[in-house]
C-alpha cells in the first residue's frame, strides 16, 4: 500500500502525492493513502464517501473553515510524465500544478496543526477533472452537506500564489436558424440557413460585455461563439445552422438572470441550453473572509473562470481560490510548479490558522 508522511517537508509530500497516479476514476490508491495518513492523527475525525476523504477538527472554535482540493488528475502523457522531476527549483510532472501542490499543503496542515485557531474541515475529493456528474464535491453537497458546513472555504486550485475571489458563472447554449434544403445548383428552391446565421454572429460581434464589481472585485463578462455547424453535403443548400455560444457571467447574476440576459440578446430565437452553472460571490464583506485576506496580506483579484468554489456558494459558504502553481500550466505535458510556491502557500495558510 502506498504511504504518505504528512509530518515532513511539504515539498517532499507534494512529490509523494504526485508519484501516486490518480487519473479521474482511478483515485482509490491515493485516497487510501490520504485516509491512512489522516487516521493516524488523533486530533482529527475522519470520514469517507467513495474516494472522497474528509477530516475535521472538533475543538469548539467559534468559526469553522474548509480547505478543499481534488485528488484526481488528467491522464498521463505517453511516455508518462511521472515520477516527478526536480529541475531548477521546479517540480515537473503530472499533478504538480493541478493540484497536488495544494493537496500537499492541506495534508501537511492537517497533520502539523493540531490546535488551529479555527476549526478546520479538510476535504480531499475525487473526479473533478471529468464530467460534472462524477464530481466528488458535488456528491458531498448533495448527500452530506453537513460535512461542508463552514463560515468560509478555500479551494487550493492553482492561482500562482495569489488570491482569486469567487468565480464567474458559465452557460453554454445553441442558437439555430432553419432553412429549406435544395440542390445547390437551384438555390432558389430552398433557403440557406447558414446565410441566416449572419444575424446571430452580428449580434455577438456587436455585443459589449460588462465589467461588474461584486464585493469589491471586477468580473469581466464574456459572450462568444465557440462552435458553428451546418450543412450535410457540398451540393445541398443547408436547412439548419447551429451556433454554440458560451456566456461567462459575473456572480451577481443568478442562473435565471443569466438566461434572461442572453435571451434579451437573441429575441425571437429559441436557446437550447446545454450547460449552466452559477458563479460564486467571494463574500469579502464577511468577517471570516476579511480575516483570511488580512492574514495572508496578498492582493485579491476576481476568478475569471469557473471553479468548485461555486459549490460552496450554493451552500451559503463564501469561498476563494488560493494555491501554488500557474493555472496556465495545468494539463500541459510539461506541467510544473515552483517548489517555493508550495512552501509559501503552506506558510501563508499556517499564519492564518495559528
Amino acid at each position: 500500500m502506498a504511504t504518505l508522511d504528512p509530518h515532513g517537508d511539504v515539498v517532499d509530500l507534494a512529490v509523494a502525492l504526485c508519484d501516486i497516479p490518480s487519473v479521474s476514476h482511478d483515485e482509490q490508491t491515493l485516497a487510501d493513502a490520504v485516509e491512512a495518513a489522516l487516521r493516524s492523527l488523533t486530533h482529527l475525525r475522519v470520514t469517507r464517501d467513495g474516494n472522497t476523504v474528509v477530516a475535521r477538527t472538533d475543538l469548539g472554535r467559534s468559526e469553522r473553515v474548509v480547505l478543499a482540493g481534488h485528488l484526481d488528475t488528467v491522464p498521463l502523457t505517453d511516455p508518462p510524465n511521472l515520477p516527478v522531476r526536480r529541475v531548477d527549483g521546479l517540480l515537473v510532472g503530472r499533478g504538480t500544478t493541478d493540484m497536488k501542490g495544494g493537496v500537499a499543503v492541506q495534508l501537511a496542515l492537517a497533520a502539523q496543526l493540531p490546535q488551529p485557531t479555527r476549526d478546520v474541515s479538510y476535504v480531499f475529493y475525487d473526479c473533478e477533472e471529468i464530467e460534472d456528474e462524477h464530481n466528488g464535491l458535488k456528491r458531498l453537497a448533495r448527500t452530506h452537506p453537513d460535512w461542508l458546513a463552514a463560515d468560509f472555504a478555500v479551494l487550493l486550485e492553482p492561482t500562482n500564489g495569489g488570491i482569486e475571489g469567487g468565480c464567474k458563472g458559465t452557460m453554454r447554449f445553441d442558437v439555430s436558424t432553419k432553412g429549406i434544403a435544395a440542390h445547390s445548383a437551384r438555390p432558389w428552391n430552398g433557403h440557406n440557413a447558414i446565410h441566416d446565421a449572419q444575424d446571430i454572429l452580428a449580434r455577438l460581434a456587436a455585443y459589449e460585455p460588462q465589467t461588474v464589481r461584486v464585493d469589491g472585485l471586477d468580473y469581466h463578462e464574456a459572450l462568444n461563439a465557440v462552435r458553428i455547424a451546418g450543412g450535410i453535403a457540398g451540393n445541398v443548400i443547408p436547412d439548419r445552422c447551429t451556433v454554440t455560444v458560451n456566456y461567462r457571467f459575473a456572480p451577481h447574476r443568478s442562473t435565471d438572470d443569466a438566461l434572461a440576459h442572453v435571451q434579451s440578446v437573441f429575441p425571437g430565437y429559441h436557446l437550447e441550453v446545454g450547460d449552466l452553472a452559477a458563479g460564486a460571490r467571494p463574500g469579502l464583506d464577511r468577517p471570516a473572509a476579511q480575516a483570511f485576506v488580512t492574514a495572508l496580506d496578498l492582493p485579491v483579484v476576481a476568478k475569471e473562470g469557473w471553479t468548485d468554489v461555486a459549490r460552496f456558494s450554493e451552500l451559503g459558504v463564501p469561498a476563494v481560490n488560493f494555491g501554488p502553481g500557474d493555472p496556465n500550466l495545468a494539463h500541459t505535458d510539461d506541467e510544473r510548479c515552483p517548489q517555493a510556491q508550495v512552501t509559501q502557500a503552506y506558510g501563508a495558510l499556517r499564519r492564518w490558522l495559528v
